[in-house]
């Protein structure tokens, strides 16, 4: 989570790492002394820069790699960087009504698909929008298919038309006729309640039903957990294959799968997004600061959007440390405030 950095800097040690940190996101490359000295501003010789350049990296805000002698900022930098030194400009209006144009006023998950792909798109990075949560899943018919002794497949239809397949092991083996018992219960009792209320009956009933039964129906309705759990909280990300553009990550393949198994599970993900949900305006998540290892080279940048006044989800670009923050952070609100207008002027 965000952690303002109160260490004190003097005025010539801000000018420094705030001309280091945007030289560095600009171009990548290591920044020397000799440099700094020329761009900064500042009339510093290369041997006054060295020095503070020393002190800051003491501190914990840069660091040397091994195969340069300039420097790179540190997450503590980058986060010292935003919260302190970064001034960020208000996008004009002319671009806000071009954005404003590429959201369809219609179906809500047209829109969170929308503003994903548009952050994606502005940022060449991966773009992520919570979903609005949705109330709880209805069913509207359960089947069993006996795979093997001891497998059974699941098949949920929601009333919206969710077709969900789960894959059930089982301490009995049950016949044809045991499956399509149990199922015609489950239809015949709980068509058209949500999981959590067919879960709530279901502990009354299993103590009357056979107990072999009642072990097949209780799986049922754990399984069924994970598609009420799907439907009411979900995310959409895109462009997840710029980062194979991104240099900073491209270059160790091993983190950059780690990463991608992280959109492919989700819920990792899922809880820094709604942490994000639960917060004031745009938040940013750098390195380790997100608690997941997967991101520690990574930013997330996050706001939550509303719908008729009321937070409903989050939006989100993930990339590289060494983004530039000044443009990101006013794409990410921006967003936010166009998905809350189109949502909101749509219920």
């Amino acid at each position: 989570m965000r952690q303002t950095d109160t260490s004190p800097l003097d005025s010539r040690s801000r000018v420094l790492l705030k001309a280091l940190i945007e030289r560095y996101i600009a171009d990548g490359q290591p920044v020397g002394s000799r440099a700094l000295s020329r761009t900064s501003g500042l009339e510093l010789s290369p041997a006054t820069v060295r020095n503070v350049m020393s002190d800051l990296e003491e501190m914990g805000y840069i660091s040397s790699p091994h195969t340069s002698a300039g420097r790179i900022p540190t997450a503590r930098g980058y986060r010292f960087f935003v919260d302190a030194l970064l001034t960020v400009q208000p996008m004009e209006s002319a671009q806000v009504q071009k954005l404003q144009g590429q959201f369809p006023h219609d179906q809500p998950q047209r829109l969170v698909n929308s503003a994903s792909h548009l952050l994606s798109d502005l940022t060449r990075f991966a773009g992520v929008v919570v979903a609005p949560r949705r109330e709880s899943a209805r069913i509207r018919q359960i089947e069993f298919v006996g795979l093997s002794e001891n497998r059974i497949l699941l098949i949920i239809v929601t009333e919206s038309g969710d077709v969900q397949n789960r894959i059930l092991f089982t301490r009995h083996a049950y016949s044809a006729t045991d499956l399509m018992t149990a199922a015609s219960y489950l239809n015949e009792h709980y068509a058209g309640l949500a999981f959590d209320e067919i879960r709530a009956h279901l502990q009354t009933e299993l103590r009357r039903i056979r107990n072999d039964m009642g072990e097949l129906m209780a799986g049922a309705i754990e399984a069924s957990a994970d598609v009420a759990g799907e439907a009411t909280a979900n995310y959409v990300i895109s462009g997840e294959t710029n980062l194979l553009d991104v240099e900073d990550l491209s270059s160790n393949m091993s983190r950059l799968r780690e990463l991608f198994r992280l959109f492919e599970q989700r819920t990792g993900l899922m809880q820094l997004l709604d942490l994000s949900r639960r917060a004031q305006g745009v938040q940013i998540f750098i390195g380790n600061e997100s608690g997941l290892s997967q991101l520690d080279v990574c930013s997330v940048v996050t706001a939550p959007y509303e719908v008729d006044g009321q937070v409903v989800g989050s939006v989100g670009v993930i990339g590289p440390t060494r983004m530039a923050y000044d443009r990101v952070i006013p794409i990410v609100d921006i967003t936010a405030k166009l998905l809350s207008n189109a949502l909101s002027s749509g219920s």
